[in-house]
């Protein structure tokens, strides 16, 4: 492989190098929320529009055929709902039972 041929894959490795990353801060927020189902500090329109980003860039990402943006953003925009929902289902509970 010459080094002609190995440029034509640096853009690929560096889009899975900072999907690996988005995906790997997501993760702790994310295992947090789960195991301790605490969502307090967690601001919604924070996830609420990061979902939604994630969801536009993973639009874009097949539709452009580039599959570290596709992969990245479905797995983030996953997260994003996941700990969204966790947050607003503890928020009614919270209104239901009159705290602040």
């Amino acid at each position: 492989m010459t080094l002609l041929s190995f440029s034509q894959y640096i853009p690929n490795i560096v889009g899975y190098a900072a999907s690996i990353c988005m995906v790997l801060g997501y993760l702790p927020q994310l295992i947090h929320t789960l195991r301790t189902r605490k969502t307090d500090d967690i601001a919604v329109g924070t996830f609420l529009l990061m979902g939604i980003g994630g969801f536009f860039f993973m639009i874009q990402g097949l539709l452009l055929e580039n599959w570290p943006l596709f992969l990245c953003n479905l797995c983030t925009t996953t997260m994003s709902a996941i700990i969204f929902a966790i947050k607003i289902s503890n928020d009614i509970k919270k209104k239901k039972q009159g705290g602040t």
